[in-house]
């Protein structure tokens, strides 16, 4: 099959579009990040920033040229990338409203619309939709090259493999920069070659001239250390990201996560808490839980599960589509039935290997190991070393009595990564007691 080449040369970066169709590397308390729960300021009302700035100047604008398609295109794609940053999604129906004027006023060669409206779908979980709004684009304009994005991220979630290989490589060919490198890493790691989806990030870093674009290339590098079990790599990466840019609150979720990997318990308490003030993503919520649940503190636990349902709720009240964050929720936490109810619903919805690992753990939980265990095995179809799916690719066989296949992945899982949740690693470890 034809792969990603690495070895490109490195042009200037193409900054916050990096964000068109942000990559969703979500996964329960693997990759991609949590103290008490109190928000030390809202996060949704931090101080002005340089998008902030242009969205009003943009909103300005418009008050006198109301007519203007372009200045409606740019200003519903900040509201995305504004929504992304403060985790807010009372952006996208603004969004929405912005991209529909824009392509009402400009109905015919409006690529930078119908690019916004697939990035909009992407962040709604709409990938379906994302998708088709992407290939409009193209076919209006071939070489608008952040549409390659938007397109690679909507077929990276929906499980079109070789159309998401497709996408990165039209993007590598187009704008060789943040966008497209992190892309190819995340295509290359899915792929189980993670020496060279850090070389594509390398790359990138050697060509980043702003300290957000560096710190995210810095964070993306310490996210594959982290997930191979190089957890002090991954914590000197994570301050790295954050002495370039102390605001990058992924950079201080992988910290916490490093820290409580290394049994740090208490600093990493304390920087999940700043970073979920910062912006309360479902996934920190998830792995704060955890790692209070880890440390027997049944109803700090408790506290951040009822924010994640909270967050997950205004999330729908504004147009997400998202059973799997709940999903994994009910499988570990709730209610296994319900875990699967909702994530038959996402796979219905896309075929991606985050979905059939969830739902494959999701069946295990409610006893239906042999459906279970075919998922679980499409979630390892690609290489990617994931010690979460490993573990439960193990747990699955060792419930079916497939002894042998059971020790080698719950070893995998361990060896992969020791520390890969603070929950699952110790019951992994367990496992393996009862199968030597």
């Amino acid at each position: 099959m034809h792969r990603l080449p690495l070895f490109l040369s490195t042009v200037a970066l193409c900054g916050v579009l990096a964000a068109l169709g942000a990559l969703d590397r979500t996964a329960p308390a693997a990759p991609p990040p949590l103290a008490d729960t109190t928000r030390p300021q809202d996060s949704r009302s931090s101080p002005e920033t340089a998008l902030t700035r242009a969205i009003t100047a943009g909103q300005e604008r418009l008050r006198h040229m109301p007519d203007d398609a372009s200045s409606w295109a740019r200003l519903g794609t900040q509201y995305v990338e504004q929504a992304r940053l403060t985790a807010d999604p009372s952006y996208y129906p603004r969004a929405d409203e912005a991209l529909h004027r824009s392509l009402t006023l400009a109905p015919h060669t409006n690529a930078d619309a119908l690019t916004g409206l697939g990035a909009l779908a992407n962040a709604r979980h709409l990938f379906s939709q994302a998708r088709d709004l992407a290939e409009q684009a193209i076919a209006t304009d071939p070489g608008h090259w952040p549409v390659y994005a938007v397109l690679a991220d909507a077929r990276t979630q929906l499980g079109d493999d070789a159309g998401a290989t497709e996408a990165v490589q039209q993007l590598l060919d187009r704008r060789p920069g943040t966008a497209s490198f992190t892309r190819a890493a995340y295509d290359l790691e899915q792929h189980g070659r993670t020496d060279d989806a850090r070389a594509a990030l390398r790359q990138a870093l050697d060509g980043a001239y702003d300290p957000a674009d560096k710190a995210f290339c810095q964070y993306q590098i310490a996210e594959l250390d982290r997930n191979s079990g190089r957890t002090a790599d991954a914590l000197t990466g994570y301050q790295q990201a954050l002495r370039t840019d102390p605001g990058h609150t992924p950079a201080l979720a992988g910290l916490a996560r490093a820290e409580a990997a290394l049994g740090r318990t208490d600093d990493a308490l304390r920087d999940y808490a700043t970073a979920i003030a910062r912006v309360p993503l479902p996934q920190y919520l998830l792995e704060l839980g955890e790692l209070q649940e880890s440390l027997a503190h049944p109803e700090q636990a408790r506290d951040q599960y009822r924010l994640l349902a909270a967050e997950q709720q205004l999330a729908a009240t504004n147009g997400v589509v998202d059973d799997l964050a709940l999903g994994q929720y009910q499988a570990d936490h709730g209610d296994p039935a319900e875990a699967v109810r909702l994530l038959r619903a996402e796979w219905s919805r896309r075929h991606n290997v985050l979905v059939a690992d969830a739902l494959s753990w999701a069946l295990h939980r409610s006893g239906a190991d042999l459906e279970a265990l075919n998922l679980a095995r499409q979630a390892q179809a690609h290489g990617w070393h994931n010690a979460l799916f490993l573990y439960h690719l193990g747990e699955i066989e060792r419930a079916l009595g497939h002894t042998d296949d059971a020790r080698t992945h719950l070893n995998q899982a361990l060896t992969t990564d020791p520390a890969f949740s603070p929950l699952q690693a110790p019951h992994a470890r367990t496992a393996l007691t009862t199968l030597t």
